[in-house]
């Protein structure tokens, strides 16, 4: 009679290995600011999207972000083209330099202008005058 014996390969806790993870961080970068310029140049805008709302415009401008709201429905990018193309009217830019950087599919988003188009005060002076 044969017996079979499984061996199962195990790490003890100690063990475990460590391995670093290569995550690019974004350096320079406040977290305080929600509109700011990067290590690159280009102007970075922290936005609070809110979707499916009957009009666009600016809510608030916090720490956490720029608060915005868009008219059309989140689904297959409606309302990421709709962002991008509000922003870029009220900060009097071409949609082509406004793009969505990070979150296409969440509501907090980031804005990337490109550098040399405008300034971080200029798009702080147009955002502030929209929202209130």
């Amino acid at each position: 009679m044969r017996k079979i014996v499984y061996i199962a390969n195990t790490m003890s806790k100690s063990k475990k290995s460590s391995k670093k993870l290569d995550i690019p961080q974004t350096v320079g970068i406040s977290k305080t600011e929600p509109i700011q310029m990067d290590k690159q140049g280009n102007i970075v805008i922290k936005i609070l999207a809110k979707p499916g709302a009957k009009q666009n415009s600016i809510t608030n401008i916090s720490d956490e972000g720029v608060g915005v709201q868009i008219s059309a429905p989140p689904v297959e990018g409606e309302a990421n083209t709709e962002l991008v193309k509000y922003l870029s009217s009220i900060l009097g830019l071409r949609k082509s330099d406004v793009t969505l950087d990070k979150g296409s599919k969440s509501r907090q988003k980031t804005i990337l202008i490109f550098k040399g188009i405008t300034t971080v005060d200029n798009v702080k002076t147009c955002l502030q005058k929209e929202c209130g």
